[in-house]
């Protein structure tokens, strides 16, 4: 693919990784964000010291605090903000943007009170003259061995399939490989929905629980978030794939997830106040646990694990008591859940 001018707004540990495969791929990458320290540091020294103490990006990436600059006559951009953040950030873009461009983001969450996700949001609020179909760009991936360009597999997802493949070109190289895929709803959904039980796998392990009760987690976690996005559109084979089970995997099982790190801590009995404070960055699964619960409840679907994280995060409920009311649940066939599914379809 012939060099494209690409925006990436959100100088992040996701954003800076997703900015050296751009610029690795040739094209020209700029950085927007609104903390003059860290853009200076980007410009300047050619790191980002925040999220990767021992890594030194290419000099051609350049850094920007004013974004009508950003975004002059970019081919595409890239939204790599925080999910509370997100409606915000378009909002600005739509008033300084002049041309129509490609619009991707790589977030993974749901917004507070709407409910609403990543894709709809940048759809309500960037006019469609000004854009493409949103492309979301998920997956099991983390910013730590990206950056290093460990070998890396995920999804571009949008309703039109040519700006999905213009998307799996821009990215696709030796390292960093995309799948394109039509169901928008089913990759954001499974991508916010994991964060959840990420937290959940965490806390079982701070609690000192094995790999039993990580498996456990993880494939009935599998069986709820499938539940809830076929209910809202999705399709359930979107599950088995990069942007569900395999990003529930990576995501629920690693040091690097910061959501994992979260729900490891609160099993070690920290303060959830402590966490946020000590994290330094965003933990999706906190917020994105009180948006499943509620949507759950609104849509009547059985949401066990996400209950019980729900009850120990915002009511304070004993750990260990959420996981003995779990395993004391009403007995169940492992195949419910599927012929549940089914008759959403």
């Amino acid at each position: 693919m012939a060099q494209k001018k690409i925006a990436v707004l959100g100088p992040g540990s996701w954003g800076t990784a997703l900015s050296q495969v751009l610029n690795d791929n040739g094209h020209e990458v700029r950085i927007w964000g609104n903390i003059p320290e860290q853009i200076a540091e980007i410009n300047n020294k050619h790191t980002n010291t925040h999220f990767f103490k021992d890594i030194v990006l290419d000099d051609k990436i350049k850094a920007y605090d004013d974004l009508k600059q950003t975004l002059a006559d970019v081919e595409a951009i890239l939204f790599v903000v925080p999910t509370k953040v997100t409606r915000l950030v378009a909002k600005q873009v739509a008033e300084v943007l002049d041309h129509k461009v490609v619009i991707m983001h790589a977030s993974k969450g749901l917004e507070q009170g709407t409910h609403k996700r990543i894709s709809t949001i940048l759809e309500e609020e960037i006019p469609s003259d000004l854009r493409s179909e949103i492309v979301v760009v998920s997956g099991p991936s983390h910013a730590e061995e990206t950056i290093v360009r460990d070998l890396t597999l995920i999804t571009a997802a949008s309703k039109n399939h040519a700006d999905a493949k213009f998307v799996q070109e821009l990215f696709s190289n030796d390292y960093f490989r995309l799948y394109t895929t039509d169901d928008v709803i089913g990759v954001e959904t499974a991508a916010a929905l994991k964060n959840v039980i990420a937290v959940g796998a965490g806390a079982l392990h701070g609690l000192g629980f094995g790999d039993n009760a990580k498996a456990a987690i993880i494939t009935r976690g599998l069986a709820e978030i499938t539940r809830l996005g076929v209910a809202m559109g999705a399709n359930p084979m979107t599950y088995i794939g990069l942007s569900g089970v395999g990003d529930l995997i990576v995501t629920g099982t690693s040091v690097h997830s910061r959501n994992w790190r979260a729900g490891d801590a609160l099993g070690r009995g920290e303060k959830l106040a402590d966490i946020e404070a000590n994290m330094g960055m965003i933990i999706e699964g906190i917020s994105t646990t009180k948006v499943a619960h509620e949507l759950a409840q609104t849509m009547h679907i059985d949401m066990p694990i996400t209950d019980a994280i729900y009850s120990v995060i915002y009511e304070n409920k004993d750990i260990r008591e959420s996981i003995v009311t779990l395993m004391r649940r009403e007995a169940r066939s492992e195949n419910e859940y599927i012929i549940e599914i089914k008759g959403l379809n």
